[in-house]
């Protein structure tokens, strides 16, 4: 059911970056910062590196991309806790 999840909101994930991607091509309404955060906090931080990486999108926009990464570095610690735990 985990595995689902993830699977979901990361795909979820990224196509928002690349809906705002082309909203800021085309100049129009685009998706809120904070609203792609809360889309990696809660489980999508995978898909928005990669949509980060391949769309070339916010790659240099502070200070998101260093709270992008500091929720990346926060899910691979809790990550490695529950990993450590079930062993």
């Amino acid at each position: 059911m985990v595995v689902i999840y993830l699977f979901i909101i990361n795909v979820i994930t990224f196509v928002a970056f690349a809906g705002d991607k082309r909203a800021a091509e085309l100049g129009k309404r685009r998706i809120s910062e904070r609203d792609l955060l809360t889309l990696a906090f809660i489980g999508g931080t995978p898909g928005a590196l990669v949509a980060q990486q391949m769309l070339r999108h916010k790659t240099r926009k502070e200070p998101f991309r260093s709270t992008l990464w500091a929720l990346a570095a926060l899910h691979l610690v809790l990550v490695s806790i529950a990993a450590y735990r079930l062993i």
